[in-house]
């Protein structure tokens, strides 16, 4: 694609996260085998896509009962994705609690290229321990913060302002349910932007068809670094839209690097290789994107409440009304067993007037 804009100045730019890999397990529940990571690794190494995701959805050291076990190790995965790249950075995720400094020293030693540690938005003290690791490896290390709707623009600046003198090389925000508008994006990228001298990162998702749309913004607001699945393959609704966001950058006078025409490739490979069908918008995604409730509690959420015979679309407002977040995945059984309780009981006072 150009490297020069419609007016003839030259393209800004971009850096394009791929973590198809790693929140495309929460949609197959975690169930990803070796030559499926492989195929797509080589294809997205081949469109020259800059870093490359992989692991379980919620990270290192998070394959459990209570999150999901993974189909294969962490050090599988790293392996597998390590050889099939040549030129893609490899990139890994780890929230504290699920991982741990093993967990990140394994990494390490299966040569990863990028790190990045996750907290809640206002929890980024967290991350503390894990930075300073990285930084005194020498690993690029990115600290990032999920849930970011839950915290006004100033906090969040406040938060990567912190994580930047822990040791991150960057920054930035995961809207982790989908629950943006573009100017919800502005305002927190360009408060970032201006709080820290290290790049600013968006990653989105797709509950409410806006994110091309928030990528975009945060971009127009100074990030350099943005997240995209190959077909949105993700949790939930899905993620932004890989290759779709990469030509409406290009249109925009920004310049990713990316070989178009591999890109689209690679994304036929992931539709084909990875996934039963991609990621649509459904009544469940319009939903959880409304709640703000995190898009990997989608499936459990789905599950606990058939088996409970409660209405899941309740389930989910009250997971958003108390503002349930990564990790707590427990409370998905405890709300719906309060609300099944609570629905006997509006039958049983009924059925006492009939």
């Amino acid at each position: 694609m150009s490297q020069q804009t419609t007016a003839g100045t030259p393209a800004r730019p971009i850096l394009i996260h791929d973590p198809t890999l790693r929140d495309g397990h929460h949609a197959v529940r975690h169930q990803l085998g070796r030559e499926q990571l492989r195929a797509y690794a080589e294809a997205a190494d081949a469109a020259g896509v800059p870093v490359v995701e992989v692991g379980h959805g919620n990270g290192l050291g998070a394959s459990s009962l209570q999150a999901g076990r993974a189909l294969l190790s962490d050090a599988a995965m790293l392996s597998v994705v390590r050889d099939a790249l040549s030129s893609s950075r490899l990139g890994v995720f780890m929230l504290p609690g699920w991982g741990t400094t093993e967990n990140i020293r394994q990494a390490v030693a299966h040569d990863v290229d990028l790190v990045r540690i996750g907290t809640h938005c206002t929890e980024g003290n967290l991350a503390e321990r894990h930075l300073g690791l990285l930084r005194d490896a020498g690993v690029d290390a990115h600290g990032v913060l999920l849930m970011s709707h839950m915290a006004t623009p100033e906090r969040l600046a406040e938060e990567c302002a912190q994580l930047v003198g822990f040791g991150a090389t960057g920054v930035g925000i995961l809207d982790s349910s989908g629950h943006y508008l573009p100017a919800d994006v502005t305002a927190r990228i360009a408060a970032i932007r201006s709080a820290v001298d290290v790049p600013v990162m968006f990653h989105g998702h797709n509950n409410l068809g806006m994110a091309v749309a928030n990528s975009v913004a945060a971009a127009e607001a100074g990030a350099t670094i943005l997240d995209a699945c190959a077909r949105g393959f993700g949790a939930g609704a899905g993620n932004t839209q890989l290759e779709v966001l990469v030509p409406v950058l290009e249109r925009l006078g920004y310049d990713t690097g990316i070989d178009f025409y591999r890109l689209l490739d690679a994304a036929d490979i992931a539709e084909r290789e990875l996934m039963p069908a991609p990621p649509t918008i459904d009544s469940i995604g319009v939903v959880s994107g409304l709640a703000g409730v995190f898009s990997g509690f989608r499936n459990r959420v789905l599950d606990v409440a058939a088996r409970e015979g409660v209405d899941p679309r309740d389930v989910f407002f009250e997971l958003g009304r108390l503002q349930a977040v990564a990790g707590q995945e427990d409370l998905i059984e405890d709300v719906t067993l309060t609300l099944r309780a609570g629905s006997t009981g509006r039958d049983e006072r009924t059925a006492s007037h009939v």
